[in-house]
């Protein structure tokens, strides 16, 4: 008798291993017949769309300008008339900067976020609107193009999702990696960044001193590689992850032809948390490295208050 439940267990998940299956199979068949008509993707590079007095604009431009815009009219309008019951934009947006006060706070300690707060949180929230922006309809979809058998192709798109362009992700990699640079040097000195990255640690004498010198002089140097690729990572991370994105969505508005309306609409839901998981990640990156370098022995994050 004590079997009995596991039955109907084992038979459902059999059931669902099979519709998996099926669906993988269908998907799959569906992907090899789009590749087998050389169905197009969006481009790697943003494309070029205007040259004003001799000044390269690409639609990952124009929708990192509408982004900005638009977050620099949201803050005006939510603090044009600041209230003490804060209501409409005004409460979003002190929710949404007091939130992510609050987590930082946690994360790297009160006196570091009071530095680098203004950094963190301008970066997430401009990669976060501007991931989301780039799934609205129409982006990628209109510009100029050609007919061709299987339909209309858009060869040059007017908007393409700025993160879609790794110009922009790298950029604000390296903003962050000069911020880094001189908070680590604020925080510790220039003798203190070396001794962080050079400097063996804990109490050692005689040989075994002159070994882990040179064994954290050789850390250093790998540290100091690590530091120089910390941009491309951040850079790259984001970039992928959003473009393979945009790829997915191209992918299933082509997979069965009459149902491209249909199947990407769960994929936007995905893509909605994805964009939101990227520009976390890639804020939370930013402060743990800032945290890394900025804390030093006998002091470390503050504890949240509470």
């Amino acid at each position: 008798m004590s079997d009995s439940p596991s039955g109907p267990k084992r038979s459902g998940s059999r059931r669902a291993a099979v519709v998996l299956m099926m669906a993988a199979l269908f998907i799959g068949l569906c992907a090899a017949t789009a590749i087998a008509q050389e169905e197009r993707g969006p481009s790697q590079k943003a494309v070029e769309i205007a040259r004003p007095f001799g000044f390269p604009i690409t639609n990952s431009m124009v929708v990192s300008w509408i982004v900005a815009a638009g977050l620099i009219v949201f803050a005006r309008v939510a603090t044009r008339d600041m209230k003490r019951v804060p209501d409409g934009a005004q409460n979003l947006l002190e929710w949404l900067v007091g939130g992510l006060y609050d987590f930082l706070q946690g994360i790297i300690g009160t006196e570091l976020v009071e530095r680098t707060f203004w950094f963190f949180a301008t970066v997430f929230i401009f990669i976060l609107s501007a991931n989301w922006v780039g799934l609205i309809p129409g982006v990628d979809t209109i510009g100029w193009g050609h007919r061709t058998a299987d339909g209309f192709v858009i060869d040059q798109p007017f908007f393409r999702g700025a993160n879609a362009d790794l110009n922009l992700t790298l950029a604000m990699a390296l903003v962050f990696f000069a911020c880094w640079i001189v908070w680590a040097l604020q925080e510790v000195g220039p003798g203190g960044f070396l001794k962080e990255l050079f400097a063996p640690k804990g109490q050692s004498t005689g040989i075994l001193k002159v070994v882990m010198i040179v064994v954290f002089f050789a850390a250093g140097c790998l540290e100091i590689v690590s530091i120089l690729f910390r941009p491309v990572s951040l850079s790259f991370r984001l970039y992928g992850n959003i473009f393979a994105g945009e790829n997915m969505l191209e992918t299933m508005s082509r997979l069965v032809p009459g149902l491209g309306w249909l199947l990407p609409i769960p994929f936007y839901f995905m893509e909605l948390l994805v964009g939101l998981v990227q520009a976390l990640v890639f804020m939370l990156l930013c402060a743990v490295f800032t945290l890394l370098v900025c804390q030093h022995e006998g002091k470390g994050a503050a504890s949240p208050q509470g």
